[in-house]
């Protein structure tokens, strides 16, 4: 069954193009990071920092045509971690209620998530946070 996280920390350093976000369990302590690209971590970071731009970012966008099309964003979902890469699926339901998975980055799904007013909820699966948990705690160097 996933768990639910929620995004806990955003870490930018300006003088490298790999950023962390960290996700924490929704009412536990577990928490991990995944290492994402600068426009997306400062895309994340501007949003939950209420910066709205003007015109339409892609995260943007997106929303825009999946509302079009009469679909909604139900959830995002962390699906595999291979070989230090994360893997995501945003869930959409469509009007007659049949579901969608669409293959996503985590970064861009969970830039859409914060996105959204209210947020769309994140999942992982307890393999991935199991695994994500014992990659991070393994000795460096």
């Amino acid at each position: 069954m996933p768990v639910q996280v929620e995004l806990s920390r955003i870490i930018l350093c300006e003088i490298s193009e790999k950023q962390a976000i960290y996700l924490r369990e929704v009412g536990g302590i577990r928490e991990f990071p995944i290492i994402i690209g600068i426009y997306e971590a400062s895309c994340i970071d501007r949003r939950v920092k209420g910066y709205h731009p003007p015109r339409p970012l892609t995260h943007d966008l997106m929303s825009g045509i999946i509302h079009a099309l009469e679909a909604d964003f139900e959830s995002v979902v962390i699906t595999e971690l291979v070989d230090e890469t994360y893997y995501a699926k945003l869930c959409l339901r469509r009007n007659d209620n049949a579901v969608l998975e669409i293959d996503s980055r985590p970064s861009d799904a969970i830039a859409i998530a914060v996105t959204r007013s209210p947020a769309i909820p994140i999942y992982v699966t307890e393999e991935v946070l199991s695994a994500a948990l014992a990659d991070n705690n393994k000795p460096q160097g």
